[in-house]
């Protein structure tokens, strides 16, 4: 994840650029939606990031928005956002609410274990991680505001 976060920043692109079914970014990927649907989004409709680490980001907005990102986040058993020995940082802030499993979330040198009805804030520059606890999927909202700008490499 943290190499993910660096090739957008190096191509001047938000993480919500990603999010698209060909590769190309998000506003000229999708066709717009119905004037009525604006700015609902059902979930088949959602644009999603299939992580080769067992991840899956599912934009929650219509569009992408460089304010937020606002991301349902499913974590499969044995997956991390990066390994335990190469913890990630970037600008902002962090909010996230456990909707099912188990979701490991480490914080400097703090470590959690958050289960549903559980959540967490942090800020984004601290050197962080998550990861899926148990046998189980880890299900989670997510939103990480104040990353554009972000120039950092990881």
């Amino acid at each position: 994840m943290s190499t993910l976060y660096s090739l957008v920043r190096e191509l001047g692109l938000d993480m919500g650029d990603l999010f698209s079914s060909d590769g190309a970014p998000a506003p000229d990927a999708s066709p717009a939606p119905a004037a009525d649907d604006v700015p609902r989004v059902t979930p088949e409709r959602r644009s999603v990031i299939n992580l080769d680490s067992g991840v899956t980001w599912e934009r929650l907005t219509s569009t992408s928005d460089p304010s937020v990102e606002f991301l349902r986040l499913i974590y499969a058993p044995g997956s991390e956002s990066c390994p335990e020995d190469s913890l990630m940082r970037h600008s902002g802030k962090e909010y996230g609410y456990v909707i099912s499993g188990r979701l490991g979330v480490q914080v400097s040198f703090d470590r959690f274990d958050l289960g549903p009805g559980d959540s967490i804030s942090f800020d984004s520059s601290a050197p962080h991680r998550l990861w899926a606890i148990d046998d189980r999927p880890a299900e989670a909202i997510w939103a990480v505001v104040g990353r554009q700008g972000d120039a950092r490499s990881g």
